[in-house]
């Protein structure tokens, strides 16, 4: 199994993949992965098969498994990690010794209706297709062996099939205007109408959450009360401005008492991109999907420094500032050009602001004072103004 997304991870409790037995095949042993359930097989004695259902569900192991069950990429338990950011973890193999199924490529059937899931809904797979038969190379490089019969499957992902409301949501705010533009109101949601009773915990009773057993990433929904109600929160800060430079801050707050993230990442749509010139405290790569537009970034946490983001609480944030370099003919501070222009978080589309609640620029028609001191005393303010912001 290899994961090609490049910014969207398969997260514990990891993957679980099912299919359907095209006739009687049973499944005798397996490395590296096993089924949730062995099902029927009482007609057989002796020798009894690892799995006889006619559609398998199969889930990796657990890291710490036996070595003599092992094979290559096995055993992370169900995690995948996106391509860009970590592409040596993003891939996961396991062995099938499989029976009764046919001696050679005109006997053996392709299994059919494929499911993914990861660890929930929002993967579709297709049909199962037939291509060219793999080739192993022995260990001495010598000789190649090659497969009776090789057959992928393809699954896209959709964020509308995963989940019915959304998982993040961006706040907006700046140095020159004292306006915060929170997250829309209800927008994962609200309090009224959340998943289940009790899923909602103020922050003056967070200590009831410390009550919750097992916090893990298949726990529950438990969000800390907040007007819009989403699990994650990315604040971008227009912070400072200098003669050649703007300097912005981002924040990233987890609201949910019973989820942590680990290897998170952000995928941030900005045209000043191209124009980064210092990132501190998180990693970056471009994201080019077509040549000569470098607006897109993918941004995540330096590991063992802040990679992992806390449950809600006072350690329930990460953030870094981004130092960009101005583009004399595109850069400006009107009209919200400096905010982002779309932003995803593991993944998932966030919910932005609607761009006419962005921070303006305040007004600024007063006319200057003539005076013979003037030159003078716009020197003095410059001098001021660089010394307050370098």
């Amino acid at each position: 199994m290899y994961n090609f997304q490049q910014y969207r991870h398969i997260q514990a409790p990891g993957w679980t993949l099912g299919w359907t037995w095209a006739k009687k095949e049973v499944i005798w042993s397996m490395m590296g992965s096993q089924t949730t359930e062995q099902g029927d097989c009482s007609k057989y004695k002796g020798n009894v098969p690892h799995c006889c259902k006619k559609d398998p569900t199969v889930v990796d192991l657990l890291p710490g498994t036996p070595y003599n069950q092992q094979i290559a990429n096995c055993c992370k338990g169900g995690v995948l990690n996106s391509w860009v950011q970590d592409p040596a973890n993003a891939a996961s193999s396991f062995q099938v010794s499989v029976g009764a199924a046919g001696t050679t490529n005109k006997t053996v059937r392709v299994p059919k209706n494929f499911t993914l899931k990861a660890p929930g809904p929002g993967y579709t797979c297709g049909p199962a297709k037939i291509v060219k038969p793999t080739k192993f190379i022995t260990a001495d490089k010598r000789r190649i062996t090659q497969a009776m019969m090789t057959w992928n499957v393809t699954c896209t992902y959709s964020q509308f099939l995963a989940q019915k409301t959304p998982t993040c949501c961006v706040s907006l705010s700046s140095f020159y205007n004292n306006t915060i533009v929170n997250c829309p109101t209800c927008a994962c949601g609200c309090q009224n109408n959340s998943t289940e009773s009790g899923s909602c915990v103020s922050e003056r009773s967070s200590h009831l959450a410390s009550a919750v057993p097992g916090k893990s990433t298949n726990a529950p929904p438990l969000l800390q009360c907040t007007s819009h109600m989403c699990p994650v929160r990315i604040h971008w800060h227009v912070k400072l401005n200098y003669k050649e430079y703007w300097r912005v801050k981002i924040t990233i707050t987890n609201f949910n008492y019973a989820l942590n993230y680990s290897q998170w990442n952000l995928v941030v749509q900005h045209p000043n991109f191209d124009n980064l010139t210092q990132l501190f405290s998180f990693n970056y790569k471009p994201l080019t999907p077509y040549a000569g537009l470098n607006d897109t970034a993918m941004l995540w946490g330096l590991k063992f420094y802040n990679d992992f983001l806390n449950e809600a609480g006072p350690l329930g944030n990460v953030q870094s500032e981004l130092l960009f370099r101005k583009d004399a003919s595109t850069f400006t501070f009107e009209k919200g050009w400096a905010f982002p222009r779309r932003i995803y978080f593991n993944g998932d589309n966030c919910v932005m602001p609607p761009p006419d609640a962005y921070p303006w620029l305040p007004n600024t028609g007063l006319k200057p004072v003539i005076s013979l001191f003037q030159p003078v005393m716009t020197i003095l303010a410059s001098c001021v103004f660089l010394w307050a912001n370098m």
